[in-house]
């Protein structure tokens, strides 16, 4: 009996070493990944730079000067710029803009979208704003300006300019 006991044991030892793994279970599921961009332009990374026409005796005719706009858009994204008539022009915009001094003396002044100083640079979309796409990185954009007389008072004048974007 003790051989039937002997042989029942090894046949278990014998069973256990040659049954098989219990099978593993799994389920799956998808999920998705998702993203959405929004177009953004801004104007003022790194400032704009003025527009300043320096010292000037009260003889000089058609001053230049220029200043630049900086502005970083998406990649794609189309805008156009605008620029106030400032705070000093008369009833007729963009077409009468001044420089004013602490007493109130008024030098006009006209900012171009070009050198050649051709196409005033104003605020009305279509006609008279800079238009560009965006590339990712800053464009610079040059502002011209021309002060057609100096036969003012000596004295320093200033004048404060919005430049907008619009994307």
């Amino acid at each position: 009996m003790r051989q039937i006991h002997l042989l029942a044991a090894l046949g278990f030892v014998a069973a256990s070493c040659f049954t098989l793994p219990a099978s593993a279970q799994s389920a799956t599921t998808t999920f998705d990944v998702t993203l959405t961009i929004t177009a953004a332009c801004t104007i003022n990374t790194p400032a704009a730079t003025n527009v300043a026409f320096g010292s000037q005796p009260s003889t000089a005719t058609n001053i230049d000067a220029a200043g630049q706009l900086n502005v970083n858009c998406t990649p794609n994204t189309g805008y156009t710029i605008a620029l106030s008539p400032g705070l000093h022009a008369g009833g007729g915009g963009i077409a009468s803009r001044a420089m004013a001094s602490v007493a109130g003396t008024l030098v006009p002044y006209q900012l171009y979208q070009n050198a050649a100083r051709t196409t005033v640079w104003g605020q009305t979309p279509g006609t008279d704003t800079v238009a560009g796409t965006g590339n990712g990185a800053v464009q610079q954009i040059a502002v011209f300006g021309r002060v057609p007389s100096a036969n003012f008072p000596a004295t320093s004048y200033t004048d404060t300019v919005t430049a907008t974007i619009t994307y």
